[in-house]
Parts: C-alpha cells; structure tokens; sequence
C-alpha cells in the first residue's frame, strides 16, 4: 500500500476532515468545524489550553491551521495530526490512514491549478499571493464580493460600470502565476485558458452547452460581475500548442459551434479575470469529490 499526502489531501476535503476527527478526540462531537468562505470559524485550540483561537482557513490546496494569539502556531494537516499522534513521516500517513478509514478507489492524484490573485484596484500590477483553483471557487461562492457585486449590477451608465469595477474587485490571472501582472513575467503556467463571453442573452442555456461540451472540459464557470456574462476557465495543454495558438484555436470552435465570439483579450496570459460573487460557480467535481457543487456547503 502506497500510502502519500496527496492522496490523503484529496480524500479528508483537502485535511478538513483531520482536523475534525482530532478535535473530535479532544472535545466529542462538540466540535463541530463551521466553514465561512475559504475559512472555518474559530474553535478550539487543544494545544493552546483549549481557547477558542483555532482558525483552519483553504490556502493553496489545502486547510491550514493557525492560531489568533500565537502567531507561531501554525502549519499543514499533517503537522497538525503529529502534534496529537506524535508521529511523523510514513508512521503519521499509515496512522490517518487507518483512522480515517481511507482505502484506495484507483482514483488519480488530481493536481491542482495554481496563479496568482491581485488586491484591487486594477492598476495594481502585483501579486497578492498564489491561490488554487479551489481557492478561487470558494472565494466566488462566499459572500465575500457579494454587496460589491451586487452594487456593481444597480448601475446604470457604462463608464461608472467600468471605473467601479476596475477600483472594488480584486482580480487572478488564471494562466498562471506572475512576479507582476505582465506576459513577460509569469513565473508558471496554470494550464487554464480564460474564455470571456460578454452580453450573453441567455446565460444558463450556454452555461448547459459549456458543461456539456464534447471537446473541452470545464475547471471553473461562473457569471462575470456585470451579470451579463460568463467566464469559462479551461485546461489546455502546453506541450501540443502555445497559449497564443490554443486561444485562436478554442475562439474559432466557439464561433463555428456556437455562434459566438469571445472576448480577445484571453490570448494574453497575463489576462487579469476579476473576482465576483456567484452561489451557484461551477467547479469540475474531481477537486472535491463531489457530484454537484450545489449539493456542497462547505467547500
């Protein structure tokens, strides 16, 4: 039995579920972790005299613990599971494993995209941080651009649209990851091609065509902050052809399938997508084990 951290993430929704059966251990079915948006509410801390300082919050991947008090306090699931087991390497993994009731369903090891997220305004060319492709889902499912979203949808005049959007919302380049928002300095590629549909007349009917195309799979599909649009994130591969050429390639299959013409501005990697609020975002199930993301409340 190869027993990895991957697949070990992959299967306790990205270590939520170490940490609930840990806690568990130490305070019974009391401790309940409650997701809001990309965190869990702050609960107890068994390593810090049980105060109520616990934060586990999505980065990168995966859940990561902190603590509000201690700012040294922190780390990854398995660093988390060795402070209660206090066993480490292959040891720590067999032991989850074990505990957790995990067993091989020879599912692949599902590689997460990942790039780089921008705090508004627009203008400001560089990188907050690198955030995953679940990070983006969870962010645009939360309430966290909901009243700015909201807000953006009650105007009216096309320039005031235009300059609000461009100072409230924060924004990622879903191609990749960059040391500023510029093609010449990305760092790596996601693998993920932005496709822009903009005035869309009737949005869940092509949001159905998009999800049940036979050529392209979705990784991420939500409505743009306007609300009269989609953005269609899809995987491309990189050793067949360049960003460029799958770009021109996708926006010539849209238009002689669809009939629509796409946004140009997806051919640029450095392609900045702002970030809205959408309940019902689209994300390929194989990164939550899921088979409806509306069937999925906490991440």
């Amino acid at each position: 039995m190869n027993v990895n951290r991957e697949f070990i993430l992959m299967n306790t929704r990205y270590g939520l579920d170490i940490y609930d059966h840990i806690l568990k251990a130490y305070f019974g079915e009391d401790a309940i972790l409650r997701v809001s948006g990309m965190a869990c509410l702050p609960t107890k801390n068994p390593f810090r005299k049980n105060k109520e300082t616990l934060l586990v919050i999505l980065e990168n991947g995966s859940f990561r613990y902190h603590d509000k008090e201690d700012k040294t306090f922190k780390g990854d699931p398995f660093k988390f599971a060795q402070l209660h087991y206090q066993l480490e390497g292959k040891a720590l993994l067999t032991k989850l494993w074990d505990e957790l009731n995990l067993s091989i369903k020879d599912q692949p090891i599902i590689e997460v995209p990942v790039f780089s997220v921008f705090k508004h305004p627009v203008s400001n060319i560089f990188p907050e941080k690198e955030i995953s492709l679940i990070d983006a889902y969870l962010g645009i499912k939360s309430t966290i651009y909901k009243d700015r979203t909201n807000y953006l949808r009650g105007l009216k005049d096309k320039e005031r649209i235009r300059k609000y959007k461009a100072s409230e919302f924060d924004y990622v380049t879903f191609s990749g990851t960059f040391t500023r928002r510029n093609d010449k300095a990305l760092v790596n590629h996601s693998g993920l091609l932005t496709i822009d549909f903009d005035h869309v007349i009737n949005i869940p009917e092509l949001k159905e065509k998009l999800l049940n195309d036979e050529y392209f799979d979705t990784e991420l599909l939500f409505i743009s902050p306007s609300g009269d649009g989609l953005k269609w994130i899809i995987a491309i591969d990189l050793k067949e052809f360049t960003h460029q050429e799958w770009f021109l390639s996708v926006a010539n299959y849209i238009k002689s399938s669809y009939g629509l013409e796409v946004d140009q501005s997806g051919k640029d990697i450095s392609r900045a997508c702002f970030l809205p609020y959408d309940p019902v975002v689209y994300i390929n199930p194989i990164y939550l084990n899921i088979q409806k993301p509306d069937n999925h409340e906490t991440i």
